[in-house]
């Protein structure tokens, strides 16, 4: 048969090969893997000859300098950890800062000759340790040979000799494994590798040279060494306090820092660098595009994890993704900024939790909060999509800022609450708040979302039905109207709004807002004349579950009569401002005689607002009016946060440290209704470990008495925080102080 005139048909798909795809590698693009992970590491071999040996192999070297024993002086009490502020840490191992001595100490077989013996301290990091990338660094007890951590022999006695060495300031934050090496004319002997030898550095804010130095004794102790935390939330007008422990000294919790840096693969040579650090870290702290620890949660589901309401502190949560690899459910703004706090002190970055109350999320990056009205004054919900949280929280830390001027170095915002993406990952700063306060918006990192957090206008449009918006009312003094942090030292807050932007109508306020608008911020540039009438809504304390009456203030400032179509509307909100229920809606005409007062009084009933209620229990009033003879628009916004019952904790006196005490928990329930599948979690810094206990039902006004044995680890003062949430009430939180005896 001839092949002439054959045709060959093509299949449709070449063949699929079978079997899982092959594992990508670095396989024909670099010779090694980037080192990123802290917890791998390479084992230096303990006989590393100089060359090839003879035909009877390498001669015995029993007669050279051998080593016996290295004692790391690791204990609490002993002078590293003292000296290097790394006393509290829950650790075995050696923890000390860069850029300040420590000492080891080091047998041999016979007394040191420091004219014929040669020895040195060797130091790793990492996989594939090279000493051109800072990952391997021997150390010298002589100046002959120089490197870039400094050694000296500081003492010998007998067989003996204690070693000072001193990191490089700028040198990679982490753990690292030690070798003691000696040189014979064969070769070099060291160490075997041994755990009991693993040296953690940190970075230190008590030196000059290190890129974190804070020369300021009160603050460092503050926001490296102090574990008891307050955050802000509720209103600017009812600021209410959260009891938080960071818990950075905690056993596991450096462990679970570090984790989180080798987790983000981040290169082990970037690891000295804090700008680089805290910018990973940023995104590493939430889930949403890298697996890391917190996964974000405001919808009130919190079925499959713990309610953020319900933490007390840090340790529980990064114990858990490190043991577990997974993120851990749930957080808001709060427990972002508590955990991301515990692990920046935790690496000897100084940190604080900062709350910006009425902090503006708006969609379109723009200086402008936008509220859309109808052409009868209310509120179109439909297409306002802007909106201020009633408290937002987030991080400084403190750091010399090298990429940028000079001046703006400092407190740097951090956040890790996933808003907006940053560079393609959901992360925010480190941000000058230098910049922030001098308009500087173009300096990285995210300087100009946070400008906008301090500093948006809050903008009223009405939408005639053609669809055009023009803006009739604009309030620049709503956003960023107060920035508190803890006060250094005591248990008392802090306003620190100075720092972040100038008097409100002051000279220099307009000159940073046109700062901003050069580097291409937007701001609303028309200024509506003030109505002739203002509408002020009062401040209110009111406890959960009660009734209460909200009166509603019109002031006439003309001499003439006025009638407003008034709009009045109450809902229930998350904390981020996000509308859940509207419970209440009344539109009365208010009439107004010249320079005349009248109050319209609203009455608030609980049964309306308690079976809509989400977490943090906020109320909010917004009322809008139209001016009937004038067309100008009136308006007032109230948040009123409700108050929540308390738990009563209370602790047995005389504390002494590892002498048994007792905490104990009351909880009465005030409501009508039965509490179901209730949480109540505890600790303390220094006191006890996170526990927690489970009530499936605590009926209508009955109550409950937990009383939990502890032991005291160290003397000082301190507080037992506890929690109380189930699905019906969250927020419910309360504390005791206590003093511990040494």
């Amino acid at each position: 048969m001839s092949s002439q005139g054959a045709t060959v048909t093509p299949s449709s798909a070449p063949p699929t090969p079978s079997g899982p795809p092959p594992k990508v590698t670095n396989r024909g693009r670099s010779t090694d893997p980037i080192a990123s992970s802290n917890f791998d590491s390479t084992n230096i071999p303990e006989f590393e000859p100089f060359g090839l040996p003879g035909p009877r192999g390498f001669p015995p070297l029993t007669e050279f300098l051998d080593i016996s024993e290295v004692d790391m002086i690791r204990k609490p009490e002993e002078s590293n950890k003292k000296q290097h502020h790394t006393d509290f840490f829950n650790s075995i191992d050696l923890i000390v800062r860069r850029g300040q001595e420590f000492q080891v100490t080091i047998t041999f077989n016979r007394p040191y000759n420091a004219v014929k013996d040669k020895f040195a301290v060797e130091f790793t990091i990492g996989t594939s340790p090279q000493y051109s990338k800072g990952t391997y660094i021997p150390v010298f007890p002589n100046k002959e040979r120089l490197t870039s951590w400094e050694g000296r022999i500081k003492n010998t006695s007998g067989n003996t000799v204690t070693i000072g060495v001193t990191p490089a300031a700028n040198c990679i934050v982490g753990k690292y494994q030690m070798y003691v090496a000696v040189m014979t004319p064969f070769g070099i002997r060291r160490t075997r590798r041994d755990d009991s030898r693993n040296l953690y550095i940190l970075f230190n804010p008590w030196v000059a040279e290190d890129a974190v130095f804070l020369d300021d004794e009160t603050e460092r102790q503050e926001c490296v060494i102090n574990e008891m935390g307050i955050i802000y939330h509720g209103a600017y007008d009812d600021i209410a306090e959260r009891n938080w422990n960071y818990g950075q000294f905690n056993y596991g919790v450096l462990d679970a820092c570090l984790y989180i840096m080798d987790r983000s693969e981040m290169p082990i040579t970037n690891r000295g660098d804090p700008v680089k650090v805290t910018r990973k870290a940023s995104a590493m702290l939430n889930s949403r595009d890298d697996e890391g620890v917190l996964v974000g949660n405001w919808s009130g589901d919190y079925t499959y994890g713990v309610a953020p309401t319900s933490w007390t502190g840090s340790t529980d949560i990064l114990i858990n993704y490190l043991k577990s690899k997974m993120p851990v459910c749930y957080a808001q703004c709060w427990v972002y900024a508590a955990v991301f706090n515990t692990f920046l002190r935790c690496l000897g970055i100084p940190s604080r939790v900062v709350t910006n109350y009425f902090s503006a999320h708006d969609n379109d990056g723009n200086l402008k909060t936008d509220i859309i009205l109808e052409e009868s004054g209310r509120i179109d919900r439909n297409r306002t999509r802007d909106s201020i949280w009633n408290y937002h929280c987030w991080n400084e830390c403190f750091m010399s800022r090298p990429d940028l001027p000079s001046g703006f170095g400092g407190w740097q915002v951090v956040d890790a609450t996933p808003q907006e993406t940053s560079d393609g990952m959901y992360r925010c700063g480190p941000a000058s708040v230098m910049a922030i306060k001098h308009g500087h918006t173009c300096y990285p990192f995210d300087a100009a979302f946070v400008f906008a957090e301090v500093n948006s206008d809050v903008v009223f449009y009405s939408r005639n039905r053609e669809g055009t918006m023009e803006p009739v009312k604009v309030n620049r003094t709503h956003v960023g109207r107060l920035v508190l942090t803890k006060a250094p030292g005591n248990m008392t807050r802090r306003d620190i709004t100075d720092q972040y932007k100038f008097p409100e109508g002051s000279t220099e306020e307009r000159t940073v807002l046109e700062k901003a608008e050069e580097y291409g911020c937007k701001r609303e540039k028309s200024d509506p004349p003030p109505a002739d009438v203002d509408l002020v809504l009062p401040s209110l304390e009111v406890n959960i579950g009660d009734d209460f009456e909200l009166s509603l203030e019109f002031i006439n400032h003309s001499d003439q009569h006025h009638i407003v179509n008034t709009y009045i509307s109450g809902s229930v909100v998350y904390y981020t401002g996000v509308t859940a229920t509207e419970f209440l809606f009344m539109n009365p005409t208010v009439k107004l005689g010249p320079n005349e007062s009248v109050k319209e009084l609203v009455v608030v009933e609980s049964k309306h607002y308690m079976k809509h209620l989400v977490e943090q229990a906020n109320l909010n009033f917004i009322a809008t009016g139209k001016v009937k003879e004038t067309g100008q628009i009136v308006s007032a916004m109230k948040v009123v946060p409700l108050h929540n019952p308390k738990l009563t904790v209370t602790v047995s006196e005389r504390g002494r440290v590892s002498e048994e005490m007792t905490a104990t928990v009351e909880f009465t329930n005030p409501f009508t209704m039965n509490l179901e599948n209730v949480y109540i979690r505890m600790e303390g810094p220094g006191l006890m470990l996170p526990k927690q206990k489970y009530y499936s039902l605590i009926p209508a006004g009955s109550s409950l008495v937990w009383v939990e044995f502890f032991t005291p680890q160290r003397a000082g003062s301190s507080r037992v925080i506890a929690t109380l949430d189930c699905p019906n009430l969250t927020q419910v939180h309360g504390t005791a102080s206590v003093t511990i005896e040494p």
